[in-house]
């Protein structure tokens, strides 16, 4: 699977495993995750590629908020 902008993932590794981001940008080896509250779309959060695993679910991230992306989030997590 292709890592894109907006792919919601799940860290597996770190202080924060078992939370879920969204992509904000990726390279080669490094993606760049957003959660809305500690890690914001204007400050997102660089993890390697083999500490998160995909979901298979994507947002539209052009005209998301913070509070909407954590709220977004956090419901997709609850309904896992």
């Amino acid at each position: 699977m292709e890592w894109q902008q907006g792919s919601i993932v799940l860290a597996t590794a770190g202080r924060d495993a078992g939370m879920y981001f969204a992509v904000v940008a990726a390279d080669e080896r490094f993606v760049w995750l957003a959660n809305g509250k500690r890690r914001t779309l204007a400050k997102p959060k660089r993890k390697n590629k083999k500490h998160v695993q995909q979901t298979g679910t994507a947002i539209a991230l052009a005209s998301l908020t913070d509070k909407r992306l954590r709220t977004w989030l956090n419901e997709f997590a609850a309904a896992q």
